[in-house]
Protein backbone atom coordinates (compact mmCIF):
# COMPACT_ATOMS: atom_id res chain seq x y z
CA UNK A 1 0.00 0.00 0.00
CA UNK A 2 1.32 3.71 -0.43
CA UNK A 3 0.36 6.65 1.67
CA UNK A 4 -0.23 10.40 0.76
CA UNK A 5 -0.43 12.28 3.48
CA UNK A 6 -1.43 15.69 2.75
CA UNK A 7 -0.44 18.44 5.18
CA UNK A 8 -2.76 21.28 6.53
CA UNK A 9 -5.09 22.12 9.85
CA UNK A 10 -8.30 21.42 10.81
CA UNK A 11 -11.45 23.29 11.31
CA UNK A 12 -13.43 25.96 8.84
CA UNK A 13 -11.05 28.71 9.85
CA UNK A 14 -7.61 27.14 7.90
CA UNK A 15 -9.86 25.68 4.96
CA UNK A 16 -8.74 28.63 2.69
CA UNK A 17 -5.43 29.24 3.55
CA UNK A 18 -1.96 28.76 1.98
CA UNK A 19 -0.92 26.20 4.70
CA UNK A 20 -3.63 24.31 3.51
CA UNK A 21 -3.40 23.17 -0.07
CA UNK A 22 -1.81 19.75 1.11
CA UNK A 23 -5.45 19.36 2.02
CA UNK A 24 -6.72 20.63 -1.70
CA UNK A 25 -4.68 18.42 -3.13
CA UNK A 26 -6.14 15.12 -1.14
CA UNK A 27 -9.97 16.59 -1.65
CA UNK A 28 -9.07 16.10 -5.55
CA UNK A 29 -7.33 13.41 -5.33
CA UNK A 30 -10.54 11.86 -3.30
CA UNK A 31 -13.06 12.95 -5.95
CA UNK A 32 -10.74 12.33 -9.20
CA UNK A 33 -10.22 8.63 -8.03
CA UNK A 34 -14.08 7.95 -6.89
CA UNK A 35 -12.47 7.34 -3.29
CA UNK A 36 -15.92 8.42 -1.47
CA UNK A 37 -15.41 10.38 1.84
CA UNK A 38 -12.86 10.75 4.24
CA UNK A 39 -13.62 9.44 7.11
CA UNK A 40 -11.83 9.41 10.71
CA UNK A 41 -9.37 7.03 12.12
CA UNK A 42 -7.22 8.06 14.73
CA UNK A 43 -5.63 11.28 14.19
CA UNK A 44 -6.47 11.73 10.65
CA UNK A 45 -9.20 11.31 8.22
CA UNK A 46 -8.56 8.95 5.33
CA UNK A 47 -9.62 7.94 2.33
CA UNK A 48 -8.51 5.12 0.33
CA UNK A 49 -9.05 2.84 -2.95
CA UNK A 50 -7.11 1.73 -6.33
CA UNK A 51 -5.57 3.71 -8.92
CA UNK A 52 -4.33 1.17 -11.35
CA UNK A 53 -2.61 -1.30 -9.58
CA UNK A 54 -1.95 0.53 -6.36
CA UNK A 55 -3.49 0.46 -3.45
CA UNK A 56 -3.89 3.93 -2.18
CA UNK A 57 -4.42 5.64 1.45
CA UNK A 58 -4.64 9.58 1.35
CA UNK A 59 -4.49 10.63 4.86
CA UNK A 60 -5.37 14.44 6.23
CA UNK A 61 -3.57 14.33 9.75
CA UNK A 62 -5.83 16.56 12.13
CA UNK A 63 -3.34 17.06 14.85
CA UNK A 64 -2.59 20.66 13.19
CA UNK A 65 0.36 21.01 11.40
CA UNK A 66 3.20 21.41 13.59
CA UNK A 67 2.31 17.59 15.08
CA UNK A 68 1.41 15.90 11.52
CA UNK A 69 3.65 13.10 12.41
CA UNK A 70 1.40 11.32 14.57
CA UNK A 71 -0.88 10.39 12.28
CA UNK A 72 1.87 8.00 10.89
CA UNK A 73 1.60 5.71 14.48
CA UNK A 74 -0.41 3.58 12.46
CA UNK A 75 1.63 3.27 9.48
CA UNK A 76 5.14 4.01 10.20
CA UNK A 77 5.94 0.43 11.95
CA UNK A 78 3.53 -1.87 9.12
CA UNK A 79 5.69 -4.78 8.50
CA UNK A 80 5.94 -4.12 4.90
CA UNK A 81 6.12 0.11 5.08
CA UNK A 82 9.26 1.32 3.97
CA UNK A 83 9.02 5.00 3.50
CA UNK A 84 10.54 5.97 0.97
CA UNK A 85 8.96 4.17 -1.39
CA UNK A 86 5.15 4.06 -0.19
CA UNK A 87 5.16 7.72 1.49
CA UNK A 88 4.19 10.72 -0.28
CA UNK A 89 3.55 14.10 1.94
CA UNK A 90 2.06 16.83 0.09
CA UNK A 91 2.74 20.28 1.40
CA UNK A 92 2.26 23.84 1.00
CA UNK A 93 5.79 25.39 0.21
CA UNK A 94 6.00 29.23 0.69
CA UNK A 95 9.71 29.19 -1.05
CA UNK A 96 7.79 28.73 -4.25
CA UNK A 97 6.14 30.77 -6.67
CA UNK A 98 1.87 29.84 -6.79
CA UNK A 99 1.59 26.94 -8.81
CA UNK A 100 5.24 25.79 -9.18
CA UNK A 101 5.51 22.46 -8.44
CA UNK A 102 8.26 20.22 -6.58
CA UNK A 103 8.55 16.47 -6.33
CA UNK A 104 12.02 15.57 -4.14
CA UNK A 105 13.16 12.01 -3.57
CA UNK A 106 14.05 13.23 0.17
CA UNK A 107 15.33 16.44 1.81
CA UNK A 108 15.33 18.29 5.07
CA UNK A 109 11.72 20.41 6.36
CA UNK A 110 13.50 23.69 4.62
CA UNK A 111 11.79 25.69 7.68
CA UNK A 112 8.37 23.71 7.53
CA UNK A 113 6.98 22.92 11.03
CA UNK A 114 4.54 19.80 9.52
CA UNK A 115 7.89 18.03 7.49
CA UNK A 116 9.88 18.65 10.96
CA UNK A 117 7.01 16.81 12.89
CA UNK A 118 7.32 14.06 9.72
CA UNK A 119 10.49 13.79 9.74
CA UNK A 120 11.10 13.62 13.64
CA UNK A 121 7.68 10.47 13.75
CA UNK A 122 10.28 8.76 10.91
CA UNK A 123 13.39 9.71 12.20
CA UNK A 124 14.36 10.04 8.69
CA UNK A 125 14.06 12.51 6.10
CA UNK A 126 14.05 9.89 3.71
CA UNK A 127 10.77 10.19 1.90
CA UNK A 128 8.97 11.58 -1.22
CA UNK A 129 7.36 15.05 -0.85
CA UNK A 130 5.32 17.08 -3.67
CA UNK A 131 5.89 21.19 -2.68
CA UNK A 132 3.07 23.07 -3.78
CA UNK A 133 4.05 27.40 -4.29
CA UNK A 134 1.94 29.09 -2.62
CA UNK A 135 3.25 32.16 -3.13
CA UNK A 136 6.61 33.65 -1.79
CA UNK A 137 6.30 35.90 1.38
CA UNK A 138 6.79 39.05 1.59
CA UNK A 139 9.41 41.25 2.73
CA UNK A 140 8.77 41.90 6.13
CA UNK A 141 5.61 39.81 6.66
CA UNK A 142 5.78 36.79 9.45
CA UNK A 143 5.77 33.39 7.81
CA UNK A 144 3.40 32.13 10.72
CA UNK A 145 1.05 35.07 9.10
CA UNK A 146 1.59 34.54 5.49
CA UNK A 147 0.66 30.84 5.36
CA UNK A 148 -2.50 30.94 7.65
CA UNK A 149 -4.21 33.83 6.02
CA UNK A 150 -6.00 33.11 3.08
CA UNK A 151 -4.94 32.99 -0.75
CA UNK A 152 -6.22 35.73 -2.44
CA UNK A 153 -8.18 35.04 -5.44
CA UNK A 154 -6.08 35.32 -8.30
CA UNK A 155 -3.74 32.24 -6.50
CA UNK A 156 -6.40 30.44 -5.61
CA UNK A 157 -7.51 29.94 -8.86
CA UNK A 158 -3.51 29.09 -9.97
CA UNK A 159 -3.69 26.36 -7.43
CA UNK A 160 -7.13 25.06 -8.33
CA UNK A 161 -6.68 25.00 -11.78
CA UNK A 162 -3.45 22.69 -11.11
CA UNK A 163 -4.91 20.32 -9.13
CA UNK A 164 -5.83 18.05 -12.08
CA UNK A 165 -2.19 17.78 -13.51
CA UNK A 166 -1.60 16.96 -9.27
CA UNK A 167 -3.89 13.84 -9.77
CA UNK A 168 -1.97 12.91 -12.69
CA UNK A 169 1.24 13.20 -10.96
CA UNK A 170 0.39 11.83 -7.73
CA UNK A 171 -0.59 8.56 -9.50
CA UNK A 172 2.71 8.23 -11.86
CA UNK A 173 4.45 8.66 -8.58
CA UNK A 174 2.58 5.59 -7.21
CA UNK A 175 2.80 3.62 -10.58
CA UNK A 176 6.48 4.63 -11.70
CA UNK A 177 8.38 6.20 -8.24
CA UNK A 178 9.23 9.69 -7.92
CA UNK A 179 12.26 10.05 -10.04
CA UNK A 180 9.29 9.78 -12.88
CA UNK A 181 6.70 12.17 -10.97
CA UNK A 182 9.75 14.67 -10.89
CA UNK A 183 11.19 14.42 -14.60
CA UNK A 184 7.12 14.54 -15.76
CA UNK A 185 6.14 17.51 -13.55
CA UNK A 186 8.76 19.88 -11.51
CA UNK A 187 8.78 23.48 -13.16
Amino acid sequence: MKFVIGLGNPGPDYDATRHNVGWWVLDRLAYDWDFGPFRRDGKAQVSEGVVGESELRLMKPTTYMNRSGLALRPIRDLPDFEAAEDLLVVVDDAALDVGRVRFRPEGGAGGHNGLKSISGALQSNEYARLRVGVGRKPDGVDLADWVLAPMPGEDEEVVVELLPELTQAVAVWASEGVEAAMNRFNR
